[in-house]
């Protein structure tokens, strides 16, 4: 029996390459059936915007497996990426990419014998790829970061399930919560969290940037990382760069109700038509795909055909030894096709038998809301965005006391995140957008009326470009201090 999936082609070389794979499947009889669906440039410059017709989001959200070649975001239109969009629209919450050394794909660490084999898990829909940006002024432009305890809860939990899935003994979560307190601070603290349920699993936690120096000089140390949205895009195409390239790096986009398997690299318009794109990271994801339906037969005959074809020297003409003649697309899924049924010298993969296969899920009636409850909120202060003009620090600190109630105090003004009222240095530089803090006295209860109230008043001093509250939450104050404060 068939399962149906949609399939995008994709822009650029994306048409080749996914032919090249679906006959590579067609000759493994994979049980799958294609439903093809309209997704990409041409469907945003016709005037969708979200680069997809209508009926290609009733067809993925009734099969709920979208598989798809690589998609072009036209510039300069101010449209959003089709490739983030569907990510975060189905809630496609984990990004997982495996990365390993490929028998024939020579790179450093080959040649030094050093072998590869992690996984990044990347957050998938938060962070600051909301793209919510705003100009304050025509000098400053701000973007919010948004860090959930669900999203990071979701993506943190299919880490460790996947971890064990694979037998793994140890997972890293890798962090700036040394800067950025309160958003990876609340990643990191989930991840301390659940780590207690998983007491099998190795856990550890460690800083990016410190991260990025270990991946480049002992990656061999790693095993699986989970990460917030920006760092795992990064981290994660720097982990590329350790085994070949975009080119041999899978990728996997998967929620509770539709899931994408994509090629993570360009569409490489220089080459398009040309038949000689390599189809190797789109066939690593579909085999990703085959693994996630429970069609674990097929991947591993499928891998270990490829793990062959690669172990012979066969390769397209980006990667691969230049004394062995290069194929082209057809040419290299006719190699693999050739060696379905054989195994590499290293790295083979054992069949298993399949498991059931993912339900489709029906149709859900409203939106999930996820909310913490139980916990007590007071409001403690309002931060005030303004734009001051040429005032000075102290300039602005006066017209800010003027506007003070009986229940407020002014207690700190900051710009570009460093204090400079009531203390700071006359060697820090200045923007003219402001941070202005009130804070409540103690004792005393205060309103969000009257913290809009102080808002709108000092609107008559200074142009107010954005508030933001002050809140509690139990005992832990929910904003940060300024640098120098």
């Amino acid at each position: 029996m068939k399962t149906k999936i949609a399939v995008a082609n994709g822009d650029g070389i994306g048409p080749e390459i996914m032919q090249a794979v679906l006959r590579i499947f067609e000759a493994t009889n994979v049980p799958l059936e294609y439903e093809f669906v309209e997704m990409g440039k041409s469907y945003f410059d016709a005037g969708h915007s979200t680069g997809m017709t209508p009926a290609a989001k009733e067809t993925i959200e009734t099969l709920g497996i979208l598989f798809k070649g690589p998609m072009e975001t036209p510039k300069g239109k101010g449209v959003k990426s089709i490739n983030v969009t569907a990510r975060k629209v189905w809630n496609t919450y984990a990004n997982q990419r495996d990365f390993r050394t490929l028998n024939g794909v020579e790179t450093v660490f080959s040649k030094a014998g050093i072998p590869i084999n992690l996984t990044i898990i990347r957050e998938n829909i938060e962070d600051t790829y909301g793209g919510i940006e705003h100009l304050l002024t025509y000098d400053v432009a701000v973007g919010r970061r948004i860090i959930t305890r669900p999203g990071s809860a979701q993506v943190i939990r299919y880490a460790f399930e996947m971890a064990r899935r694979k037998g793994y003994t140890k997972l890293a979560c890798a962090h700036k919560a040394n800067i950025m307190k309160l958003t990876d601070g609340l990643f990191l603290e989930t991840f301390q969290e659940i780590a207690e349920e998983y007491p099998d699993i190795q856990s550890s936690d460690i800083i990016v940037d410190d991260l990025c120096m270990k991946l480049v000089t002992q990656p061999q140390n790693f095993q699986a990382i989970v990460l917030t949205n920006l760092q795992g895009d990064i981290v994660s195409d720097l982990c590329a760069g350790l085994v070949g390239g975009l080119g041999f790096a899978p990728s996997a986009n998967i929620g509770d109700n539709i899931s994408i398997f994509e090629a993570v690299h360009g569409t490489a318009p220089d080459i398009m038509g040309k038949g000689i794109a390599n189809p190797t990271a789109l066939l690593l994801s579909g085999i990703l795909m085959l693994r996630y339906m429970g069609l674990t037969e097929s991947a591993a005959t499928i891998e270990n055909a490829l793990l062959y074809t690669l172990e012979q020297g066969v390769h397209t003409g980006d990667f691969g030894d230049r004394s062995i003649q290069s194929v082209n697309t057809n040419g290299f899924a006719d190699a693999v096709i050739a060696n379905l049924g054989k195994l590499p010298a290293n790295g083979g993969v054992k069949g298993q038998a399949n498991m059931q296969l993912k339900a489709t899920q029906p149709h859900l009636s409203k939106n999930k809301l996820t909310v913490t409850r139980g916990i007590k909120e007071e409001m403690v202060g309002v931060d005030v965005f303004v734009e001051a003009g040429e005032l000075q620090p102290n300039e602005l600190a006066e017209l800010a006391k003027k506007r003070l109630t009986d229940n407020f105090d002014l207690v700190m003004i900051s710009n570009r995140g460093t204090q400079v009222w009531p203390t700071g240095s006359i060697y820090t530089e200045l923007v003219n957008e402001y941070r202005v803090r009130f804070e409540k006295k103690p004792g005393t209860t205060v309103s969000q009326k009257e913290l809009l109230h102080i808002a709108a008043d000092f609107s008559e001093d200074a142009k107010v470009c954005s508030v933001e509250f002050l809140m509690k939450f139990g005992d832990k104050i929910g904003y940060t201090l300024a640098q120098g404060q």
